[in-house]
């Protein structure tokens, strides 16, 4: 079911752009902002796993400086059917982990020096098992396709608010484009909150699905479930991109009612909850 809605709200987010760019510039300009959102997907595929690794710092990790991470990768990979990641470490105290890469076959798992200091082995083994989870069922892909089009998306409003204010997109034309300032502007905030909702869902059905086949990879449910509770609670703040916020397994920005009401991830006492029914063999 997870699945069936992830790709819902894929097509749900296609077509918003697509209507963005008709109401812009008619026919021509849904052509246009379809092209546009190919281009960048193109651009997120190839280089979205090299930008987001260095943008933290990552640095990968030797067999000699860290055997043990190599050792736990290792089993899971072959546990879940799939070449061994990379290994990365970021050197934050913050505890985080974070899966990247456009497939199987060219993936990277990161942690931070602090996770590695407050999990246990049969934690962290459940936390990269997540991360695994997220590589074999090819989440990294379309959490990359969703922000890339959430990103167009926001870049059509601001240029079609710009261009109302200066007159650009202020008439109508033979092609069904066009529009008043004042429509432009509420439309384009309507559409960039529907993206960022649609963006939303889309990554917490993800969680969702990561946790239940890491946790049937690793077999350890209880431990992930121990795991994300030593992770939401500690204290340490990480520095953190917004637009990379949902790759990460536990939001890294800063907590509040507001944060949560948009987190992209789900609550944590749901994730908990899933995991213990897995635990328990509970429907």
């Amino acid at each position: 079911m997870n699945t069936l809605k992830t790709f819902f709200f894929l097509t749900l987010l296609t077509l918003l752009l697509v209507w963005l760019g008709g109401m812009i510039g008619g026919r021509s300009g849904a052509m246009m902002a379809f092209i546009f959102a190919l281009i960048m997907n193109m651009g997120a595929y190839w280089f979205s796993d090299k930008i987001v690794l260095r943008m933290y710092g990552a640095q990968e990790a030797g067999y000699q400086e860290s055997p043990e991470l190599h050792r736990i990768v290792s089993n899971l990979a072959a546990q879940a059917g799939i070449p061994r990641p990379k290994i990365y470490v970021i050197p934050v105290a913050a505890p985080n982990a974070f899966a990247t890469g456009r497939n199987p076959s060219h993936a990277a798992v990161a942690v931070t020096e602090g996770i590695l200091k407050i999990l246990n082995t049969e934690e962290l083994t459940a936390v990269l098992a997540h991360e695994i989870a997220h590589v074999q069922n090819r989440d990294i892909l379309i959490s990359t396709i969703a922000a890339t089009i959430a990103g167009a998306i926001s870049m059509l409003v601001q240029w079609a608010q710009w261009g109302a204010i200066f007159g650009g997109v202020g008439s109508d034309d033979d092609e069904g484009g066009g529009g008043n300032l004042f429509v432009v502007i509420i439309l384009g905030i309507i559409a960039s909150l529907a993206a960022v909702l649609i963006q939303m869902a889309i990554s917490r059905s993800r969680e969702y699905i990561a946790d239940a086949t890491g946790s049937r990879i690793s077999g350890h449910p209880l431990e992930l479930a121990n795991a994300l509770k030593k992770l939401n609670g500690a204290k340490i703040p990480m520095e953190a991109n917004p637009s990379t916020a949902h790759m990460f397994i536990i939001n890294p920005l800063s907590k509040g009612f507001i944060a949560n009401l948009f987190s992209t991830h789900p609550p944590l006492e749901a994730r908990v909850a899933e995991l213990e029914k897995l635990a328990y063999g509970q429907k």
